[in-house]
């Protein structure tokens, strides 16, 4: 009986352990395909138009992701991994219009936008810190931070809320359900 526990120990640190590594190479990869994407050419509307795209993208994505942590075995882990993509794309997603944005019109932001100082610019508005050392100037350039600013509240407040809501009710769903017994009837430990 002891060994059965432990190893159910086990199995949970692995499963554990393997979210973690799988968040982080989710992380990880959306970073390498931002860094290694070609985003070359002149804005136009078309560019709005695929930063719209991505949102709507983002949103199916965690449509699909909430519906998996509440069939999840261990919706919290499944939370986690959800997390670990949805923050990356849409940090990804605008990094690339402030690139996109600045290599069309270099007058954009106060600052040169290689991509390194695009993510540092989406993460300081995303985390609401705003150094201000990087500031947009044109119009075009506001609106998307501005349109950054207000999605960035929605992920933080519903899409927060809606994966807590998701993992709270797997729990109760799972906690619902009656115990599995052994063959001879009484309930396992």
């Amino acid at each position: 009986m002891r060994s059965d526990k432990a190893t159910d120990h086990s199995s949970r640190r692995r499963l554990f352990v393997l979210s973690f590594i799988r968040a982080g190479l989710t992380a990880s990869l959306l970073l390498l395909v931002y860094y290694t994407l070609p985003l070359t050419g002149k804005l136009d509307k078309s560019a709005g138009v695929g930063l719209i795209l991505g949102l709507a993208a983002l949103g199916v994505i965690l449509g699909f992701q909430i519906r998996a942590i509440l069939s999840a075995t261990y919706p919290l882990l499944r939370a986690i991994e959800a997390l670990a993509t949805a923050l990356p794309l849409l940090l990804v997603l605008f990094a690339s219009a402030y690139y996109l944005m600045y290599q069309a019109d270099s007058g954009s932001f106060s600052q040169t936008l290689n991509r390194t100082a695009a993510l540092y610019f989406t993460v300081t508005v995303f985390s609401t810190v705003g150094f201000g050392d990087i500031v947009p100037k044109t119009d075009p350039a506001r609106i998307a931070t501005m349109t950054q600013m207000l999605v960035d509240l929605i992920v933080l407040g519903l899409v927060a809320r809606l994966i807590v809501s998701a993992v709270q009710l797997s729990l109760q769903r799972r906690s619902a359900q009656p115990a599995p017994t052994d063959p001879t009837g009484s309930p396992s430990g």
